[in-house]
Order: C-alpha cells, then sequence, then structure tokens
C-alpha cells in the first residue's frame, strides 16, 4: 500500500495536513486560524513526516484539495504539493474539496436514519456558496448534480428535501439554515479535514489518476476578481 501525503487548504478558515499510511490515516495535525494557510502548510507537512520518520521522497504520491474553494488558500496548497512533487519526483493526486466534504458527512456520523441526499456548501460572498448535490449510494456519496456557485434562498434543494432528511455540510451550511426551514434539513458547520481525503485519494492513486504536475491548476469555479483598497496609504 502507498504512502500519501494529504494537504488540504481548500478555505480561508482552517488548514490541514494528513498522512496516509497502508491505507489508513497514519498522523494528522490541523488548525483553525483563519488565513494562517500560507505560515502553516509548509510546518504541518515536517511535522507529519518527522512524526513518521520519513521525507517527502519517502512518499509514493502527494494529493491536494482541488477546489473549489478560497482563492488564496487553494493557489497555497496547490503550490505547495506541485513543489513537493517536482522536488521529490513522485507523482501528484487531486481531489474536489466537495467530495471531501461529502466523504466527511458519512465518516463523521451526521447523517440521520433515512436521509438520502447530502449537499457540501463552501462559503462564497453573502447568500452565496459552492455546492453540488450527493446521493447516498450503499452508504457511498455519489455526485449527482453539477458543481455550481448558487444563491441560496427558501426553495434551494426543495425536491431533496421532499424526499426525506438531507445533510448540508460546510463552512457555508450554516449561513443557509436560516434560508431554508425544513424538518428534514440538518447543518453541519464544519470545514473540510486532510484525514477525510484518504478514500478518494487512494482509490485515484491506485487508479493512476495522476495529475500533470507542470499544467494542473486548482478548480476555482468562479474567476479571481482583484480589487484596488479604497484606503489611503498616505
Amino acid at each position: 500500500m502507498a504512502k500519501i501525503l494529504l494537504i488540504e487548504t481548500s478555505t480561508a478558515a482552517s488548514c490541514s495536513v494528513a498522512l496516509a499510511v497502508d491505507g489508513n490515516i497514519a498522523c494528522s495535525v490541523k488548525s483553525a486560524e483563519p488565513r494562517a494557510q500560507a505560515s502553516l502548510t509548509a510546518p504541518f507537512i515536517k511535522e507529519v513526516l518527522d512524526r513518521r520518520g520519513i521525507k517527502v521522497s519517502g512518499c509514493d504520491a502527494v494529493c491536494v484539495s482541488s477546489g473549489p474553494g478560497s482563492y488564496t488558500g487553494l493557489r497555497v496548497g496547490v503550490s505547495t504539493a506541485k513543489g513537493l512533487c517536482f522536488s521529490a519526483g513522485i507523482p501528484l493526486l487531486s481531489v474536489n474539496t466537495l467530495d471531501i466534504l461529502a466523504r466527511q458527512a458519512v465518516e463523521s456520523n451526521v447523517i440521520p436514519d433515512g436521509c438520502r441526499y447530502i449537499v457540501p456548501m463552501l462559503d462564497a460572498r453573502r447568500m452565496e456558496v459552492y455546492t453540488a448535490v450527493y446521493r447516498l449510494d450503499s452508504g457511498k456519496p455519489v455526485r449527482v448534480s453539477d458543481i455550481e456557485a448558487r444563491v441560496i434562498d427558501g426553495e434551494s434543494f426543495s425536491r431533496e428535501l421532499s424526499e426525506g432528511p438531507v445533510v448540508f455540510i460546510g463552512d457555508g451550511s450554516g449561513k443557509c439554515g436560516s434560508v431554508i426551514s425544513s424538518a428534514n434539513a440538518s447543518f453541519v458547520q464544519v470545514c473540510p479535514d486532510a484525514d477525510s481525503m484518504l478514500v478518494p485519494a487512494t482509490e485515484a492513486f491506485e487508479q493512476k489518476k495522476f495529475e500533470d504536475t507542470a499544467y494542473f491548476e486548482p478548480f476555482y469555479l468562479k474567476q479571481f476578481v482583484a480589487t484596488v483598497s479604497k484606503k489611503s496609504l498616505f
């Protein structure tokens, strides 16, 4: 079995790194310090590798959360992962961030009886989230809709909610609880975690779904728009 370094930096609110060995999480470290990816990702990588007494070159691959999510967070994670792969001569893997959250819902035992759908939500601006719908198939989350940037209102996901309990999970789910009023809705306010990259990363490695390290880019979903500060420095 492989040793895979897992890097998750897709949101502005958290950062986590884990090491998968023989299909299990050997060690992991995480922080909920806001906007700290640039300062914490490299030390976290060193920490998990030091705990196992290996170097990056001793890993079989690096897997990074590919987005959607925070522009800055994704840039930090992907550039770090690519640099490690280039320097160590090992392949790059990626996992969609919404896939991670859907898997996290299953692994954290927040699925109520009769639940058919999981809806990951990554916070965007105002009442907008990056989201998709996942159906539970024999306990495994399967994406059944396109990934989209969606403005949430009182009618959002009404079809899914009419069929039974729905779990909304992610750092964008909390703000939607005041808008989506249904007895079938439950909201789990969490950030994606590197530990929950284990299964999809292992599957991608076994299927040799490696990325082109030189040309791989994060999945931003929406283009980053730079603005000029209105504050005067002088």
